[in-house]
């Protein structure tokens, strides 16, 4: 198992795991190929984490990204950053700003047995 990871990344986990879905479980040159022509924020830092997990494979296991596939994606919260917005009267309201935690892993791909 390959593993690379994202911290702190100022984006809300809800809108990071819409970009995560997309990906999860394809293989890695598809995977790149989705996150290359997709228009969301979070495609850019998925792409580099994803090459990154790609690098420690090639560094650590000897491995190629052709046979390689996404086995986990997982987006979780990271520190949620409390901010306030002035509001009538002397109050204020709060304002949370949210990032995300990103895990990758990759396995190799299984080929299926005929039968």
């Amino acid at each position: 198992m390959i593993k690379a990871s994202l911290v702190n990344f100022r984006q809300s986990p809800r809108k990071v795991r819409s970009v995560a879905n997309l990906v999860r479980g394809k293989s890695v040159s598809s995977a790149l190929d989705t996150l290359n022509f997709l228009s969301k924020k979070a495609a850019d830092p998925l792409y580099g984490l994803l090459q990154s997990a790609i690098a420690n494979a090639k560094n650590n296991h000897n491995l190629e990204k052709e046979g390689l596939m996404i086995k986990e994606l997982r987006v979780d919260a990271g520190v949620t950053l409390k901010r306030s917005m002035p509001r009538a009267r002397g109050s204020a309201s709060r304002i949370n700003k949210r990032s995300s935690h990103v895990l990758l892993v990759l396995a190799p791909t299984q080929e299926k047995k005929k039968k």
